[in-house]
């Protein structure tokens, strides 16, 4: 694919409402907070077993060429995932919806279990320094929610403010540090914590169609968390360690809001993954809309911006929004890492290469960096950071 055909060009000054402008000339830079949410810390899990795509090729027995060519050309090298125990031919054995359900509440929380411990960690803190609690989830549906289930498997303070966001697929994770953000500067010096988990396995289905294969050949399992404090804003502007979040900006396409979505197939008797095929031109298209709203009032350009933590969607996604963004392939090297290693982990994806980027030790105090996710709606959520 030549890099002129993801290139969509959009005239944002057109899609700027008259209100977005009166808020420009009114707020020329961000307000002055006397809190600030802080990034503290950062972990993550999968599941136990990872597959090349030859290896999940062999095992479905699947034959057709154009399947097999979108599995070998997604830039994916392996992904974890649970596999259906065999049947006694020795093929994937059958599983019915309330076997994908009950697969989902096992493994989203024995990763998060592990994403949330791992996280902790990495901040030096134990589960009893919990105060807020915000569990992401989009592959299965639990009532009570997995922030309950948590609460109870790892002894947290039944007091523990909790939220669950479920349902809101790749781009849920953003979602949720904006509520944990708003949370923290609200709570000064508490520890709340975002936990995406993902059970991919448990929302596939298995019917050798274009459609599923699209799915099938790109989601992997996996759990990610980020510890966030409200900290005063004076003592971490500029501060070694984690970054501050500054702003949020988000973008729904209307005209797409069917293009990404999971519901209800009665032809399978299951849930089911849409992606249409159109998907990587319409998130492109609309990058720069919402990254130029990001660093709208900030006094920003995107050239200013040292860290791009996109979303890992799928090749020809971060392609698009590459190519619309004037990224180079080193600004998306975390990203491509991350789909190449894990595949889409859905709402944990951008803080799985968040984490690498903090282990690269290369951010400086005064850093900006940008998390991007897309996801069904079809929706673009971005978050403007400062180490």
């Amino acid at each position: 694919m030549r890099k002129d055909d993801l290139r969509v060009t959009v005239d944002i000054a057109n899609t700027q409402s008259p209100y977005d402008r009166t808020l420009a000339a009114e707020f020329p830079i961000l307000p002055p907070t006397p809190y600030a949410s802080t990034i503290v810390g950062v972990g993550t899990a999968s599941s136990a077993t990872s597959f090349s795509q030859q290896d999940l090729l062999d095992t479905f027995a699947i034959s057709d060429p154009k399947i097999r060519s979108v599995f070998l050309n997604s830039a994916i090298r392996r992904r974890f995932l649970e596999l259906p125990l065999p049947a006694p031919d020795g093929t994937p054995a059958l599983e019915t919806q309330a076997d994908l359900l009950d697969r989902h509440k096992r493994l989203a929380v024995d990763m998060g279990r592990r994403a949330l411990q791992a996280c902790l960690d990495d901040v030096g803190a134990t589960i009893a320094d919990i105060r807020h609690l915000c569990c992401v989830t989009s592959t299965g549906f639990l009532t009570p929610g997995l922030s309950a289930l948590l609460i109870r498997e790892l002894g947290i303070d039944r007091h523990c403010s909790r939220t669950d966001i479920v349902g809101m697929g790749c781009n849920a994770g953003l979602n949720a540090l904006n509520v944990v953000s708003s949370w923290s500067v609200a709570n000064p010096g508490e520890l709340a914590v975002v936990l995406c988990t993902e059970a991919c396995s448990a929302a596939y289905v298995l019917d050798s169609t274009m459609r599923t294969a699209v799915v099938n050949s790109l989601f992997g399992d996996g759990a990610a968390a980020l510890a966030v404090v409200g900290r005063p804003a004076g003592d971490s502007v500029g501060a070694p360690g984690g970054p501050r979040i500054l702003k949020f900006a988000s973008c729904i396409i209307p005209d797409a809001i069917d293009a990404m979505r999971y519901d209800w197939d009665s032809t399978q008797n299951r849930f089911s993954f849409f992606l249409d095929p159109q998907i990587p031109y319409v998130v492109g298209a609309h990058a720069e809309i919402v990254a130029d709203r990001l660093l709208a009032n900030t006094g920003l350009h995107r050239s200013d911006i040292a860290h791009w933590l996109v979303h890992s969607g799928g090749k020809k996604v971060i392609d698009a929004v590459a190519v619309n963004l004037g990224l180079n392939r080193h600004d998306v090297r975390h990203t491509t890492g991350v789909l190449r290693d894990y595949g889409n982990v859905s709402s944990g994806s951008f803080i799985f290469s968040y984490e690498r980027l903090q282990q690269e030790r290369v951010t400086v105090p005064g850093d900006y960096g940008v998390l991007m996710t897309m996801g069904p709606g079809s929706t673009i959520e971005t978050a403007l950071i400062q180490w």
